[in-house]
């Protein structure tokens, strides 16, 4: 449904650029260059849904009574606009008046508050949810019911559970179902869209005939691990098999994939290091005047990379000289060993800008899963299955499970976040990496998951 809602949007901004100049112009002679319009019309769309979506508009957890909605509409419309006006003084022959731009603006705006009060006005009603019973009623059926909380548009809602003989439950009763008449009956009586089987002893006898029945009716039936992955985007790891990663699709490499990715890697390196480059000098001079010219303004640590091989990662020093005389730690909420100027580099991910150098060197990609510490790798690998799996690609500056998970502390964060790298490494794709990258702007503004 939300992509529903950023295509209406989209096309909201194409209209107010589109027909901005008819208002503009509505008294008075048009001198609007007409072969401009449907080129300004796409770019000013574009850049206006690119913001929007960086900015965190199209995320389910968003509210229409969210205080910050006015805020990252302001500041996506703010963004798109310094995106336009850099444009503009790239290509001289590109004009748009600014008389027809600021009503563009104004409309575009007036027709997104619109969309988004009848958007949420429909997410109440539950239209186009999916209606789901799961096959099971353990601590896994408890997981399910349970995530869909904190989203404003759940993509589906559980009718029911249908508890097998022997099981242990830990669902409300309420939701127990009687199967007694067969499973179709209910698909049918409930309108029910798709059946998750979720079983916390995967032991259990399960109803095939009453499943195939369903299956052949048109049903979707899924086993936990894809309804994870496709509604929660992350790898359950719980009971996982190796054979799962031998059978299910993805984890292509190699090829034109490979090729793409470099070529994505070095232009978006680039394309950060024009843009960041007079910060990154600031840092190097807030880092000076506070620590002393003769202090280390770099920070170069060993960090595992694609199949296991070590490099060094560069970073702006965050942290007092001799933060880790007492040995290595994990970073912690508050940390005292953090400068001054740390705290504000750190917040707002500044500190990570010199690892273009490694990006461009070929150590990184610019989105893969964050590279961790050989001590602390060696202690995953033996208590969290398949942790190696994460390091089939190179890691990146920014990743899937920087976005969906806080900063980790400890071997439970580690466990929690490998699976979104899991999910990252199998789906693979500039896509995901773009998706990624716009993303990560609402995380750098809003500084979330700092330490």
């Amino acid at each position: 449904m939300y992509l529903f809602l950023f295509v209406s949007e989209l096309l909201i901004f194409f209209a107010s650029m589109f027909y901005a100049d008819n208002i503009r112009f509505m008294f008075s002679p048009n001198w609007y260059p007409q072969e401009y319009v449907l080129f300004t019309s796409i770019f000013f769309a574009v850049m206006l849904s690119c913001a929007s979506f960086g900015l965190g508009l199209y995320r389910r957890s968003l509210s229409w009574n969210e205080r910050e909605l006015l805020t990252r509409v302001a500041l996506s419309f703010t963004a798109a606009l310094v995106l336009l006006s850099f444009f503009l003084l790239l290509i001289p022959d590109l004009e748009i008046s600014k008389g027809v731009l600021a009503i563009a603006l104004l409309c575009s705006f007036l027709g997104m508050m619109c969309s988004r009060f009848l958007f949420y006005k429909l997410t109440k009603r539950n239209i186009l949810i999916k209606n789901i019973i799961i096959i099971g009623g353990g601590e896994n059926a408890q997981k399910i019911i349970e995530s869909n909380a904190g989203y404003i548009h759940r993509g589906f809602q559980v009718l029911g559970c249908i508890v097998l003989p022997g099981e242990t439950v830990v669902i409300d009763p309420q939701l127990i179902i009687d199967s007694s008449n067969g499973i179709l009956d209910i698909i049918t009586r409930y309108r029910i869209d798709e059946i998750v089987v979720s079983l916390d002893d995967r032991r259990g006898v399960l109803p095939i005939k009453d499943l195939l029945e369903c299956k052949m009716a048109g049903v979707t039936i899924s086993d936990l691990r894809s309804f994870y992955e496709r509604e929660k985007a992350l790898i359950y790891l719980e009971n996982l098999v190796p054979s799962w990663f031998v059978f299910s699709e993805g984890y292509a490499r190699g090829g034109s994939r490979a090729i793409a990715k470099r070529f994505f890697d070095i232009l978006a390196s680039l394309m950060l290091l024009l843009v960041s480059w007079p910060i990154m000098l600031m840092t190097i001079v807030a880092i000076w005047i506070e620590n002393g010219i003769d202090a280390p303004v770099f920070y170069t640590q060993t960090r595992v990379g694609e199949r296991g091989e070590t490099f060094k990662v560069i970073k702006f020093r965050s942290m007092k000289v001799d933060a880790e005389k007492d040995g290595i730690q994990w970073a912690q909420q508050d940390d005292d060993r953090v400068t001054r100027v740390g705290h504000f580099i750190r917040k707002y991910r500044i500190d990570e800008l010199p690892q273009i150098f490694n990006v461009l060197y070929g150590d990184m990609s610019f989105v893969g899963p964050r590279p961790e510490r050989p001590e602390f790798v060696d202690n995953f690998n033996t208590s969290i299955p398949f942790y190696s799996e994460r390091h089939r690609v190179k890691p990146g500056i920014t990743g899937w499970a920087q976005l969906r998970y806080p900063y980790g502390s400890n071997e439970y964060d580690a466990l929690q976040k490998l699976q979104y790298d899991l999910y990252y490494v199998k789906n693979l794709s500039v896509f995901l990496d773009l998706t990624i990258i716009i993303h990560t702007v609402e995380i750098i503004l809003w500084g979330k998951g700092s330490r």
